[in-house]
């Protein structure tokens, strides 16, 4: 049996924005064959653009979709940049929504895209997926994301999102059902599921971030690999994404 090409990764740095971060690094995944395709940023976890990282956006590029993952930790690594990052998250604005606006936009203008977007993140990058999708995306999946304090007011004008959590990840207690409720409230079409025999990170295929820090992340947040909630996760945000990012099928010629 013949496999399918695997598609193509490509470090590459991004034009610069006003307000943003200079020099900014990204990975690309281009899939296997010739485009369009539509595109999807990627916006990656706490600890950074790490293997497992790159291996996500090499997935989703298996998929069919141009996989831009710009690096929000470019000036100075997560060390330097964590703390700035998620007070971006908290307040809604700052350099990383630059960034992630500066990497749709690099998407749009490739010949290559449909110019049709969504965003999908993880952890730290769940939380900025959600906190994006009002910002001109088309679909978003957001993976064990933490919640804005204000939820509905987050969620005015959303996109269609996908949510995905751990039912063992004591992070986020209860965040799957208030994001499915304040999605239906709002109107918002969505597909929220909370895996109980998964914790934080479970779509991820192996351990990240420093050794110390694994111990207590697993004993904490339940984190780590679950590979058939991820499997089953997966699946719907392929489904969610084929459903909302797809472009519309041409009319059939008339006879």
């Amino acid at each position: 049996m013949t496999e399918n090409p695997a598609p193509l990764l490509i470090d590459l740095e991004l034009p610069a924005a006003n307000g943003g971060s200079a020099g900014l690094r990204a990975v690309l995944g281009v899939p296997a064959g010739s485009g369009p395709w539509p595109g999807v940023v990627l916006v990656h976890e706490a600890f950074g653009i790490s293997d497992v990282m790159r291996r996500q956006v090499e997935r989703l590029a298996a998929a069919g979709y141009l996989a831009l993952m710009p690096d929000l930790f470019t000036e100075g690594g997560a060390r330097k940049c964590l703390v700035a990052t998620f007070r971006a998250l908290t307040a809604g604005e700052g350099r990383a929504f630059i960034d992630i606006e500066n990497a749709r936009q690099a998407l749009i203008a490739r010949p290559d895209c449909t110019r049709e977007v969504g965003v999908l993140g993880f952890c730290m990058g769940g939380g900025f997926a959600l906190a994006a999708a009002t910002r001109g995306f088309a679909a978003a999946s957001v993976n064990y994301g933490r919640l804005p304090k204000d939820l509905e007011a987050a969620l005015e004008g959303a996109c269609p999102i996908v949510g995905s959590y751990g039912g063992r990840d004591r992070s986020l207690v209860g965040a799957a059902a208030r994001l499915e409720g304040a999605l239906e409230t709002a109107g918002v079409p969505h597909d929220v599921k909370e895996y109980p025999t998964a914790g934080h990170s479970f779509l991820n295929d192996a351990d990240t971030g420093p050794a110390a820090v694994r111990f207590l992340t697993q004993r904490i947040l339940g984190a780590g690999p679950d590979p058939e909630a991820a499997a089953d996760a997966w699946t719907r945000i392929e489904a969610f994404f084929a459903e909302h990012l797809a472009p519309a099928a041409d009319p059939a010629p008339a006879d």
